[in-house]
């Protein structure tokens, strides 16, 4: 039995002495430093969940994420089109240049325009979250 206690004993130490094997963040080249946020800035919390229209003024999606790119740039918009209640959902990455999302003051809230058919959305490519983009 004492052999037993000391072999459970002798293996979760050595379990415990192996290193972590994480893979470890780049450095950024520069310090951080202070972003000015003007007028014209959109935060992210106000594109995540906004309906994109089209120019009918028929909903053909929702932002549900942004995608950063080399050198921390928006390079794509992930709009999920169709679906009810998560299922069936079918994600496509937008290029930001092709969505115009703008602020109605009279409404007071943000707008995202795309000139697209909820049909072409869901004939397009589709975006999975996958790999290292899985939660």
């Amino acid at each position: 039995m004492r052999n037993i206690v000391f072999g459970a004993v002798l293996l979760s130490s050595a379990a415990l002495a192996v290193p972590a094997l994480a893979q470890t963040a780049p450095t950024p080249a520069s310090p951080a430093a202070v972003a000015p946020v003007s007028a014209a800035s959109v935060l992210s919390s106000n594109l995540i969940g906004l309906n994109v229209a089209n120019a009918g003024n028929e909903t053909i999606g929702e932002i549900k994420d942004l995608v950063l790119g080399t050198g921390n740039e928006l390079t794509g918009i992930v709009v999920s089109v169709g679906g009810f209640l998560g299922l069936g959902e079918h994600y496509v990455v937008l290029d930001p240049s092709t969505v115009a999302v703008t602020y109605n003051e009279t409404d007071k809230k943000w707008e995202a325009r795309a000139n697209a058919t909820a049909e072409q959305l869901k004939a397009a490519p589709a975006f999975k979250y996958e790999g290292k983009w899985k939660s």
